[in-house]
């Protein structure tokens, strides 16, 4: 499959309030960047109603922690999960979260990895262990070694792409660093180099955590904590028709810039119940799948 050179026109560099992200909300709004008609709210697809002819339904969930029991999933064909499936990433976590994935009816079920799935973070999950780190008291190292192969009954995407009917889907898990949790970069050039990873032409991306202004507002102190190199990496170099994430429970929603459609679809809300329904969406298919 062939991929498009980025040109230096569109190359995204660091911005000057990269680490400030609520100021550069600020500067990007003066120039109504997210405000209508640049920026509006979209309403999901219900539940009930049918699926256009030629159109696959996707249907995006996140942030679970592990209270899938109680959660209504609706019809669709294509499951997304934007990471923190679970509370530490503990292996018995990750096989009570493939056990609801196996129960579950979709075609494809796509996962990516959270800041939760410590273990996952292969790296991290070495110190912490080996400094027997509070938050694994008797896990030992080898027990968690494969734990991504605990995921039989989904596809999961770490920094890669996988094609379910036409669609590209790339994953990437990485967050702007959070009190020493898992798939944690420091904001700017460390995480602008996992974004350039991202290939021009993908159909549906999925990270974690949101771009800045979109579903990123931590209503309590009114900060936007987005990451700034990931919007312009959407908006301006990938632009692509999904963009779904989670990782701030309290940003659930949807909105469109009229080419890209911004969904968090955290399930948790900021007290951790599990009440944000998830949130289906139809996208034509690509021409000749």
């Amino acid at each position: 499959m062939g991929q498009r050179i980025t040109s230096p026109s569109n190359m995204i560099s660091v911005h000057k309030y990269s680490t400030e992200p609520t100021q550069a909300f600020t500067h990007y709004n003066k120039q109504s960047r997210f405000q209508p008609p640049h920026v509006n709210v979209v309403e999901p697809t219900p539940y009930n109603a049918p699926k256009p002819a030629g159109h696959t339904r996707f249907v995006c969930v996140s942030d679970t922690h592990s209270r899938t029991d109680g959660i209504q999933m609706p019809y669709g064909d294509v499951l997304l999960h934007t990471g923190d499936f679970t509370e530490l990433g503990l292996p018995s976590e990750v096989e009570k979260f493939n056990d609801w994935l196996g129960s579950l009816p979709y075609e494809t079920k796509v996962v990516i990895a959270g800041n939760h799935e410590l273990t996952f973070d292969k790296d991290l999950m070495t110190e912490m262990v080996k400094q027997n780190h509070s938050r694994f008291p008797k896990l030992r190292l080898e027990d968690c070694e494969n734990v991504q192969s605990l995921l039989t009954d989904c596809i999961y995407l770490q920094d890669s792409e996988i094609t379910v009917k036409g669609f590209r889907i790339y994953g990437t898990p990485w967050t702007p660093c959070f009190f020493r949790w898992g798939f944690n970069l420091s904001r700017g050039q460390a995480l602008l180099d996992k974004w350039n990873q991202i290939p021009v032409g993908i159909d549906i991306l999925l990270t974690h955590g949101p771009p800045l202004g979109f579903g990123d507002c931590v209503r309590m102190n009114l900060q936007r904590v987005g990451c700034v190199e990931l919007l312009n990496t959407v908006q301006r170099r990938v632009r692509p028709k999904l963009h779904a994430f989670g990782h701030i429970h309290e940003g659930y929603g949807v909105l469109t810039d009229g080419c890209t459609t911004f969904i968090n679809s955290s399930t948790c809300t900021i007290k951790y119940k599990p009440t944000n329904p998830p949130v289906v969406f139809d996208l034509p298919n690509p021409q000749g799948s």
